[in-house]
């Protein structure tokens, strides 16, 4: 299980979100728009994406519940897609190149996709907040914890896509890339420590 603190939380979902890898996929999407717009965009896109992380927050445990699938063999799985994501991230291969949003598209279509789902609200991200608000390790108390954490980490994404044209050009292509292998590389540590606690969960070893 991971543990339960508010800067691991946040260190974690952070790195998982990893604002600075949507940087050039937000600039793509958001081309032919003015200032005014794009903020909308990336607003409409955060907004998307919370709606899809409180949904699996709050009815994603109880259709495992309902398939009988175990806590442990969730984290498990969940650990295992985290790691393939972080060895992405750490590779290089995550996003490759973003394409240009159609002009036709509207300011909705923009944010949902490829901004609010996958690259925001991916399968990764999905697969930690559900981990970090299991009902049967997690009290009430450390769930709404993780929520505030997702919100605070959201809001930071929202600053980091509304900087995004000053970010992408004071770090370049290259920078942006360095940042998000060096955030691929903390996932990939925490998945691997994640699936040891998970294998043991799962045989009951000590």
């Amino acid at each position: 299980m991971f543990p339960s603190n508010f800067l691991y939380e946040a260190l974690m979902l952070y790195a998982v979100l990893d604002p600075v890898a949507a940087v050039p996929i937000f600039l793509s999407v958001t081309t032919g728009l003015n200032r005014g717009e794009q903020l909308k965009v990336a607003a409409l896109a955060i907004f998307i994406s919370l709606l899809i992380f409180c949904f699996f927050i709050f009815i994603g445990h109880g259709l495992l519940n309902a398939l009988h699938i175990p806590m442990a063999s969730f984290q498990l799985a969940g650990s295992i897609i985290l790691f393939l994501f972080g060895i992405q991230m750490a590779m290089g291969r995550l996003h490759g190149e973003p394409s240009t949003s159609p002009h036709s598209e509207g300011l909705i279509e923009r944010a949902i996709f490829p901004l609010a789902t996958p690259c925001i609200a991916g399968s990764g991200s999905i697969m930690t907040v559900m981990m970090l608000t299991d009902n049967v390790q997690r009290t009430r108390a450390e769930q709404l914890q993780t929520i505030v954490v997702l919100c605070v980490c959201l809001l930071l994404l929202f600053l980091v896509l509304s900087l995004s044209s000053w970010i992408s050009r004071f770090l370049g292509r290259a920078g942006i890339e360095v940042v998000s292998r060096v955030f691929g590389l903390i996932l990939t540590s925490v998945a691997v420590t994640n699936i040891i606690i998970a294998i043991k969960s799962s045989f009951h070893l000590s």
